[in-house]
């Protein structure tokens, strides 16, 4: 496995990619992804078969749309449904087309501690930067459990660990003190915090050590997180509104807060419907508006319903 300089981490803006997936109505072969590269190689069923030109293109939209770096295999890149074998592939194909362009990050997460260490000791790991692993799902953990599962892939991983706090999904949270505790260790490099509560995440902004990053993992939470001390935001629209969300982001980070709302207020009529049908539904749909891949989800998500696709059409 590489060794990784932290340093190397410490990026502004990205965009968590969600699957690329065809269906058998989709003759184009287009796919649609998530913020942070995530994505779905070949699937068993013939009609949800990974659209790699599709990835590729996305791919190529995100980088020239000025994100700093990419995450594969987050939770909006439907990782729960694709396969150890879809995975790897997904990995190969996105590590390929790439090629050093801009850093990437990997999403090594889950409920079952010992499972994740093999994930960490067998995962070609070459070329990535970081990895993003979210908190334990479902069997809710308590603070010392948390705690005790990161030390463990800390300090097994041949790379610097991104947490992720994500309470809406997660059915636990991470606290401030949780957080602080695990950013002593010096393979923790950061957390995406999308919490949405703003007094914690101060809380860390205000105590944290100076080198670890703290990272809005809400669109919408951005610019407020900024101005407190986040380093950026790992992004679900920026999957299809690079620039304006990397633009954002930047703005924010110079101090011109005026500026850097104006945009983020372009947006707030759309975020709310990126979750109403779960996600990637919305961004997906939004991406298929776009000409750039297709809304296909795997069960249990479905499509965005008609109703849904309308709404997003009239705002975009």
């Amino acid at each position: 496995m590489p060794e990784a300089d932290p340093d190397q981490a410490r990026c502004i803006f990205a965009t968590e990619l969600p699957s690329h997936k065809t269906t058998a109505n989709s003759p184009h072969g287009q796919t649609s992804r998530h913020g942070r590269c995530a994505h779905h190689a070949l699937h068993p069923a013939p009609d949800h078969a990974v659209d790699y030109p599709a990835l590729r293109r996305l791919l190529d939209f995100n980088i020239e749309g000025g994100v700093e770096y990419l995450v594969i295999n987050g939770t909006t890149a439907e990782s729960p449904t694709t396969t150890a074998e879809e995975k790897a592939e997904i990995l190969r194909v996105v590590k390929e087309h790439v090629a050093g362009r801009v850093p990437l990050v990997y999403g090594i997460g889950g409920n079952d501690t010992a499972g994740l260490e093999i994930l960490l000791r067998t995962t070609d790991l070459t070329g990535i930067t970081a990895i993003l692993s979210a908190s334990p799902a479902y069997n809710k953990p308590s603070q010392q459990g948390i705690i005790q599962h990161y030390l463990r892939l800390a300090d097994l991983s041949p790379l610097p660990i991104i947490l992720y706090n994500v309470p809406g999904r997660t059915s636990s949270n991470l606290t401030a003190e949780t957080t602080l505790r695990l950013a002593q260790h010096p393979n923790i490099i950061g957390i995406k915090e999308a919490s949405g509560n703003l007094e914690q995440c101060m809380v860390i902004a205000a105590r944290k050590p100076e080198a670890f990053m703290l990272i809005s993992g809400d669109d919408m939470l951005t610019t407020p997180m900024i101005s407190f001390g986040a380093e950026g935001v790992i992004s679900v629209l920026g999957n299809a509104y690079p620039k304006r969300m990397s633009d954002m982001t930047r703005l924010a980070l110079q101090g011109d807060y005026a500026a850097a709302t104006k945009l983020l207020f372009e947006l707030l009529p759309l975020n709310p419907l990126m979750y109403e049908e779960a996600n990637p539904v919305g961004i997906k749909a939004v991406l298929e508006a776009l000409g750039l891949c297709s809304p296909a989800a795997r069960l249990p998500l479905l499509e965005a319903t008609e109703g849904l696709k309308q709404r997003i059409q009239k705002l975009l």
